[in-house]
């Protein structure tokens, strides 16, 4: 058996790459296990998800490369964004306009991330990243982990760091449990053309029985993503092309213009997860592997990004004052920052997707009277605006905005809700 490596990372997604990349500066020895091609890695298909960056999640990319690798076509500013519910013309509004930013976000394809991630890793060859390899089992001790292959190859670290997915099966082999949500529903994302220009604005639409959210790509294009009922999902993605259209124009009530279909649709189970434990013995969750959110709020990949930067960060600290990198402290450390702020984010959007998915009376009462709220009452603005941009704003008082955040909806909502 090889000598151990310090860092085996178990999945080489957007979070998985993205920890490989910032520990790669690192005097370590790192190896990535996926199970996917190198062919995969290097040209990712397209698989119709677009991701909306913050400004924080910029900064790691950046800090990094990867950011620099991504072609100027692929990132769309998001300028503003309004969210409508059922079939008032009200709006909750959002705009870059007061807040000193150049955008609320950007908008960038999930494939391009993870090429511009893995060409970042291929200049830093010390990387070892092994590809169309699967982990049959995993063990970890006081002394280090270990893995078995599924060629019956063993692998030893220091430190194993699972970022297999939401439905991690390393998470259930350490015995790490999760929350779930089946919010039994799916969405059917794809990319549209357009008559009208969407002017940088981001569209959520909570129509009764389905949403329809409008990302704005560059040029007259969006990224369209329709929620629906998982018992409808497959009658949208086989839907005739024209009729398909001539539907999403009927939802946006000639908003846009005339719509037009570009590529193809993809289907996707809305399932939320975060793990109830970040970590365990010489063993790490990142990515969606410890919270895998619903994308209503876009935190997602974000929070994956902050999760890796935070444990690199304390990786780094650990080797420059010639401490064990997989410490139980230095882990503790970890899933308690990451935990702070992913249990608020995680429960706040689950609790946004109840109430706008709700078709009581008392629901659509109490979201029209939540986007008033909101819309009108500028500290909560404020708040809302830093904890989708992560960006903060002038004049807001930075003391935990999103518990802040969460405690103000749920007074506006229990005055509505029984």
């Amino acid at each position: 058996m090889r000598k151990p490596y310090d860092v085996l990372i178990i999945g080489a997604g957007p979070a998985g790459l993205s920890l490989a990349r910032s520990l790669a500066d690192l005097p370590i020895n790192v190896v990535v296990v996926e199970r996917s091609s190198e062919e995969t890695l290097a040209t990712p298909p397209e698989d119709g998800r677009e991701i909306a960056l913050t400004h924080q999640s910029v900064e790691i990319m950046k800090k990094c490369g990867a950011w620099q690798r991504l072609p100027n076509e692929d990132i769309s500013p998001i300028e503003s964004a309004k969210i409508f519910d059922g079939s008032s013309s009200y709006s909750l509004d959002f705009d870059n306009q007061n807040h000193d930013l150049d955008a609320l976000g950007y908008l960038v394809p999930n494939h391009k991330i993870r090429q511009a991630y893995y060409e970042e890793l291929t200049s830093h060859p010390q990387i070892e990243i092994r590809t169309e390899t699967v982990v049959e089992e995993v063990h970890t001790d006081d002394g280090g982990g270990s893995v078995t292959l599924s060629n019956g190859e063993k692998l030893e670290a220091k430190l194993i760091v699972a970022a297999d997915t939401r439905f991690s099966e390393m998470r259930r082999k350490m015995g790490l449990s999760a929350t779930m949500k089946d919010f039994s529903r799916c969405a059917i994302v794809c990319r549209m053309e357009h008559q009208h220009s969407h002017k940088k604005t981001a569209f959520e639409c909570f129509h009764y029985g389905r949403t329809t959210a409008i990302l704005p790509m560059n040029g007259n294009r969006s990224s369209i993503v329709i929620t629906v009922n998982s018992r409808d999902a497959q009658r949208f993605a086989n839907m005739d092309e024209s009729e398909f259209n001539q539907n999403i124009e009927e939802q946006l009530d000639g908003l846009l213009g005339d719509m037009k279909l570009i590529g193809k649709r993809h289907v996707y189970p809305l399932v939320a997860v975060h793990a109830n434990q970040f970590v365990s013995r010489r063993f790490a969750l990142v990515g969606d592997a410890a919270v895998g959110m619903h994308p209503v709020t876009a935190h997602g990949f974000n929070l994956g990004l902050k999760g890796q930067a935070s444990l690199s960060k304390k990786i780094a600290q650990a080797i420059l004052e010639n401490e064990d990198i997989a410490s139980d402290a230095l882990l503790k450390a970890y899933e308690t920052e990451l935990m702070r702020t992913t249990r608020v984010i995680y429960h706040g959007t689950n609790m946004v997707v109840g109430l706008f998915t709700n078709e009581t009376l008392a629901a659509k009462l109490a979201r029209k009277a939540t986007l008033r709220l909101a819309n009108n009452i500028d500290p909560i603005k404020q708040l809302i605006t830093q904890s989708l941009t992560e960006k903060e704003q002038k004049g807001v008082l930075n003391n935990n905005p999103l518990s802040k955040l969460k405690g103000i909806f749920q007074l506006a909502l229990s005055k509505h809700l029984p």
